[in-house]
């Protein structure tokens, strides 16, 4: 009599790394996404060592399982969402800080590390990890690798790609891969560690990761302005960007998402603009790069600047950027959000593409964005349980993908596709690009159990 999959699994795995009970695995079937078909695993399984998830792998492959890997599910493309039958591989047990070197200026981390953790820890010994994802205090390293997570400082220090040196990788066949380097250069072969980032647990289950670290700058110091439009606010980004500014970070909100992020935290931010930007700065002079800025601003517009005293203030100002996208869903309860980037000078034609699609559709679509790199994440707000109201919904959020894309652009500057996009993506690839992609993909899985269902 052959034995179950549970079974099997159990032969390398303690009993607490094993979760069966349909109530508890169903909490595992999903992440933040909206719209996103999610089915019932058969298993939950919470490895802490890497032989365990070669265990598990080695017993899919067998069996012919699929295996989705997870994070902490704060995704928002349905890339974690469970398939009927298959086993849920969450790592968030594995989460320690292995290695900080400052002379190499590397850190070596386990998968589920939270990304506000590595950063405190690194910043004990005078480093910084940039890539800082809204939701930095819940999502975890090897989720940030997955989708190749951005943040607010992208515009000075790139997304987490530019920082992942090198992996630790379990094959869809439980052999174990090592990618890459510890060093601050080197060109070997080729790239197989960018190919994983970003890959989103489609090619291998990412079990360890080596990455660059900077020194840790000055506090930075931030100004907000206020604008009539959205397009006075994009014409200022395009001229801080032009005069050659390095800026730390350069956010936009519009008035939809000012007013929702004040009824929800009572922060006091300026409901009579149509769009406040946010500059920070975090050079050595933080305040002469500011009063710059806010010419700048000025000369395009503005119709108020205001720069933080200090770093409190500041980081008050960050907040309300970073509740953006939780005051935005609590104005209808559900929300859709898009993930759009486009070149900075096509960035002003996005926002009043929004704003024509928003009246088009009688939705509620609250912009906030990643302005110095042209990452916007348009936010649809509705009622889940009015039918019209999701349908209107799904057709907007389609019209402002395509609206990307016309605009030169890209479907997801730092979300990923899952399970949302994978339309939109083999349309943005076209059908030599999507074909090439395949072929890696048989690659690393032929027999397509990893992640199956996301990306194509």
């Amino acid at each position: 009599m052959s034995r179950t999959l549970i079974e099997l699994l159990g032969d390398g795995l303690p009993a607490e790394a094993l979760l069966t009970d349909p109530d508890v695995t169903a909490a595992y079937a999903h992440d933040m996404a909206s719209f996103c078909a999610a089915g019932a695993p058969a298993v939950v399984v919470l490895p802490r060592t890497v032989e365990q998830v070669q265990h598990v792998m080695r017993t899919a492959t067998a069996l012919r399982v699929p295996v989705v890997p997870q994070g902490a599910r704060t995704g928002l493309s349905g890339a974690a969402n469970a398939s009927d039958g298959c086993v849920v591989l969450s790592l968030v047990k594995m989460d320690r800080i292995l290695e900080i070197s400052p002379v190499d200026r590397i850190a070596v981390v386990e998968p589920g590390v939270i990304n506000a953790t590595l950063s405190r820890a690194v910043d004990e010994h005078g480093l910084y990890y940039p890539p800082d994802p809204s939701s930095w205090e819940m999502c975890t390293i090897g989720g940030n690798i997955g989708t190749a997570s951005g943040g607010l400082c992208c515009v000075k220090y790139g997304v987490t790609a530019e920082y992942v040196l090198g992996l630790d990788v379990v094959l869809a066949d439980g052999r174990l891969l090592s990618t890459g380097r510890r060093t601050a250069k080197g060109v070997a072969g080729y790239d197989l560690t960018r190919l994983f980032v970003g890959s989103e647990g489609s090619l291998g289950i990412v079990v360890r990761a080596t990455l660059a670290l900077r020194p840790r700058p000055p506090r930075q110091l931030v100004l907000a302005a206020e604008f009539a439009s959205a397009a006075a606010a994009c014409d200022a980004v395009c001229r801080i960007m032009e005069a050659g500014h390095g800026p730390s970070l350069l956010e936009l909100m519009d008035r939809t998402t000012v007013e929702a992020v004040n009824d929800m935290a009572h922060m006091g931010l300026p409901e009579t603009t149509e769009a406040l930007l946010l500059a920070g700065f975090d050079t050595p002079d933080p305040a002469a790069d500011l009063a710059a800025v806010g010419a700048l601003c000025e000369a395009a517009g503005a119709t108020q600047v205001v720069p933080a005293e200090d770093a409190a203030e500041s980081e008050l100002l960050l907040q309300a950027r970073r509740l953006s996208l939780t005051a935005l869903e609590a104005v209808k309860g559900t929300t859709m959000i898009d993930d759009v980037c486009v070149p900075r000078s096509r960035l002003g034609e996005l926002l009043d593409g929004v704003e024509r699609i928003a009246e088009k559709y009688a939705l509620t679509i609250g912009v906030c964005a990643h302005a110095g790199d042209g990452n916007t994440h348009p936010t649809v707000c509705f009622d889940a349980q009015d039918a019209d109201e999701g349908r209107r919904a799904r057709e907007s959020f389609d019209e402002i993908m395509a609206l990307g894309l016309e605009l030169g652009g890209t479907i997801t500057g730092e979300h990923g596709v899952g399970v949302l996009k994978k339309e939109w993506l083999a349309r943005e690839l076209g059908p030599v690009g999507v074909e090439m992609q395949q072929a890696v993909k048989a690659a690393f899985d032929p027999l397509g159990l990893l992640n199956p269902g996301k990306l194509f």
